[in-house]
C-alpha cells in the first residue's frame, strides 16, 4: 500500500466508520425516554455549525486556492470547490464525535471517534486539500455548535442511565 493511498484512506476512507459509530451510538445508546430531546439538541447543534461554517467561509477566505493548486499537483482526497475553510470534513466528524460525547457519555466510543477524527484532519492536510487552518476552522466551527448540549444537564436523566429518576423535588 503506497502512501498516497494510506493518506487517502484516513482523509476520506476515516469518515465511513465515524458515521456508522456515530450512527450506532445516538440510534442505540440514547436513553429511550430523552431521544427527542437529545436529537432536537443534535439537530440544532448541526444546523448551528453549518450556519455559521457557511457564514465565515462566506465573509474570511485565508488563501481562495487550496494548498495542491498553489503547488500544482493532483489533489491526495476528495474535495469541494470551494476555497476551503473551514473544512467540511473536519466540522462533520468534529460534530458526530461531539455528539456522541455529549449525549451518551460513552469514554471509550468518544476516543476511538477522537481518533479517527484527527486522523481524518491531518489525512486533509497531508492530502494538500487543506490546510490546518483549515481544519482548525471546522472543529472549531463544530465546537461553537456544540453549545446546545449544554442544555444536556438541565434534565431530570443522567446520560449514563437508562431509567428515570422518580420523586425529583425541584
Amino acid at each position: 500500500m503506497t502512501t498516497q493511498t494510506l493518506i487517502t484512506l484516513f482523509a476520506d476512507g476515516a469518515v465511513v466508520p465515524i458515521i456508522l459509530i456515530a450512527g450506532y451510538a445516538l440510534l442505540f445508546l440514547v436513553p429511550k425516554g430523552h431521544r427527542f430531546e437529545a436529537y432536537a439538541r443534535v439537530l440544532m447543534a448541526g444546523i448551528t455549525a453549518y450556519l455559521l461554517a457557511k457564514l465565515l467561509a462566506s465573509v474570511y477566505q485565508p488563501s481562495i486556492e487550496r494548498p495542491f493548486e498553489t503547488l500544482g499537483v493532483e489533489p491526495g482526497a476528495s474535495y469541494l470547490p470551494n476555497a476551503g475553510f473551514p473544512s467540511d470534513h473536519a466540522l462533520f466528524t468534529g460534530f458526530l464525535t461531539l455528539a456522541v460525547w455529549f449525549e451518551t457519555r460513552r469514554k471509550g466510543l468518544t476516543m476511538i471517534l477522537v481518533a479517527l477524527t484527527i486522523s481524518v484532519c491531518i489525512g486533509r492536510v497531508l492530502a494538500l486539500v487543506h490546510t490546518p487552518l483549515d481544519v482548525i476552522g471546522g472543529l472549531t466551527v463544530a465546537s461553537v455548535g456544540a453549545l446546545w448540549y449544554l442544555q444536556a444537564g438541565r434534565t431530570n436523566v443522567s446520560p449514563n442511565t437508562r431509567t428515570k429518576h422518580k420523586n425529583i423535588v425541584h
